[in-house]
Parts: structure tokens; sequence; C-alpha cells
């Protein structure tokens, strides 16, 4: 079984790493049920001001390209904050079967507020994903403290 808690302080350094880099502070890594890392992905915002260059959503599309749909069902994406409702969509349909989060949508919105350039939506990834016909474990929020730090300053 994969090390949930480490697996997420990798996407969590990820989000400070995208943030060293002059991206919004996120990132998320896709691992198989041994806990190995697949792949990794960071914001993609800058240059071209892409909204929809989330680190679970580029993530997600890489996943569709590489890996076989039984390799993503049996695949967890960790993610330093809950996937918005875009990643959920995108998550749903790349067929990934388990996601593990840090920082929750709600905890998001009350640090950074109305920021133009990450409008949140009051809308949870289990709303999202129980809206769908293939079920996705979720758990999360986990090491809240730990992910925030990234976006301390950042907006």
């Amino acid at each position: 079984m994969p090390d949930d808690l480490t697996l997420l302080r990798r996407a969590i350094a990820l989000a400070a790493e995208s943030r060293a880099a002059g991206q919004h502070p996120f990132g998320a890594l896709l691992a198989d049920a041994q806990g190995r890392v697949l792949m990794e992905a960071t914001n993609g915002f800058h240059p071209h001001g892409d909204g929809t260059a989330h680190a679970e959503r580029l993530l997600a599309t890489r996943a569709c390209i590489e890996l076989p749909p039984e390799a993503r069902a049996g695949a967890t994406l960790y993610s330093s904050a809950e996937p918005c409702a875009m990643c959920s969509g995108a998550i749903y349909w790349a067929g990934i079967g388990r996601v593990v989060y840090g920082l929750s949508e709600a905890r998001l919105k009350a640090l950074i507020g109305p920021h133009p350039e990450n409008l949140t939506m009051a809308l949870p990834c289990r709303e999202v994903f129980a809206a769908g016909q293939r079920g996705i474990v979720v758990e999360g929020p986990l090491l809240e403290e730990e992910a925030e730090v990234a976006h301390h300053g950042a907006w």
C-alpha cells in the first residue's frame, strides 16, 4: 500500500516548486497502487494565462495519452489542493480511481479571496464525482497547514 502522506507531501513540494518557477502554487502527481510515482505536474497558467492549465487537469490529460485505462483505474492522483470542478471532471473522464488532496477548496477560497486568476468555486470534488457513473475514492483534506504554506503571499 502506498504511503499517502509521503506522496501528498511530494505533491505539496511540487506546489512550492511551481510557485518558485513563477506559476500558481499547485502540484499533483499520479502514483500506481504500489505507490510508485508515474508522473508529476505543476500549474501551467503562465505565460499564456491559460486558466485551464491546472496541475490536475494537465496530469489527467497526460495520463490519458500515456497510460492504459486499467493503469489509470488503479492509480491515485495526489494533489496539493482539492481538485476544482474542472479538474474533477478531467479526473473522472480520465478514469483515475482515487484522489488524495491537501488543502480544501473552501479553505483555499478563504485564504486567497476573489483573486481574478483563481476564482474558486464552492463545488467540492466529491459532489462532482458523485454525479458520475463510476466511483472515485476521495481522501482529504489532509495536511492542510502544510499545503497552505505555498500560497502565503502568492495571491
